[in-house]
């Protein structure tokens, strides 16, 4: 199973052309600021064009409803005047979904926040919005799931316990995941394979071996850099 894309979308000046090809089950695309990474993610999405093949079914004429990705923008965008099992549920009820009710308080137990269930969203920590949002993607069982920079709101130590949650539930999601991210040990965590987009072109994908043995850009180098040793939690 695989999916490939042929994004070629034009905002002003900036011109994103990215032709990815890839099987890999977490794909962390990463580049200097800039570069295309949240419109890389617009274009899967369908809010902006692309040729989008996934798991053999071209989705790229498909409106966003149909298209089954969930999305985790940057910030969450939780509804403040929905409580957390409402966020959740908001998905299910737009399919008109059947057993919305133990559909969503299944996921929520699987993402260990049902003692969230009936919060306000003004009163969760930033990793916990986290979760929710996380949840509020998953509940549909979307083909693939699209984060954006999921853990950079987050303080360091946020940060490290939200990363550890998102490697143990990617792990057991089936879809693919593309994340945007800054930080090489999101990508060592989530075992990822590494998109390089730089100016609006992908100029490098694979693995961080791949990417150590052989930087094609001097950016690779410096993200590479940012690691320091990482043990797996």
């Amino acid at each position: 199973m695989s999916w490939s894309a042929d994004i070629d979308v034009k905002l002003g000046d900036f011109h994103l052309q990215a032709n990815i090809s890839t099987d890999a089950k977490v794909l962390a695309v990463v580049g200097p600021n800039g570069s295309g990474k949240s419109t890389m993610l617009r274009s899967l999405l369908g809010a902006l064009g692309a040729t989008f093949v996934l798991n053999g079914e071209s989705l790229g004429d498909l409106p966003i409803e149909r298209r089954g990705i969930g999305f985790v923008p940057q910030g969450y965008r939780l509804f403040p005047h929905l409580n957390v099992f409402d966020n959740v549920a908001f998905g299910l009820q737009l399919q008109g979904a059947d057993d919305i009710d133990r559909t969503t308080s299944e996921m929520l137990r699987r993402l260990d926040i049902e003692q969230l269930a009936y919060r306000e969203i003004d009163g969760l920590s930033g990793g916990e919005r986290q979760r929710v949002a996380l949840a509020r993607a998953l509940v549909c069982e979307p083909k693939m799931l699209l984060l954006d920079e999921p853990l950079a709101a987050l303080d360091a130590i946020a940060r490290r316990e939200v990363r550890s949650f998102l490697s143990r539930h990617l792990r057991q999601f089936d879809g693919y995941t593309v994340l945007v991210t800054h930080d090489v040990e999101d990508v060592l965590a989530l075992k990822a394979n590494v998109c390089v987009l730089i100016q609006g072109k992908v100029v490098q994908i694979g693995d961080i071996k791949a990417l150590e043995e052989n930087p094609a850009h001097d950016f690779v180098g410096e993200f590479l850099g940012l690691s320091g040793s990482f043990e797996e939690e």
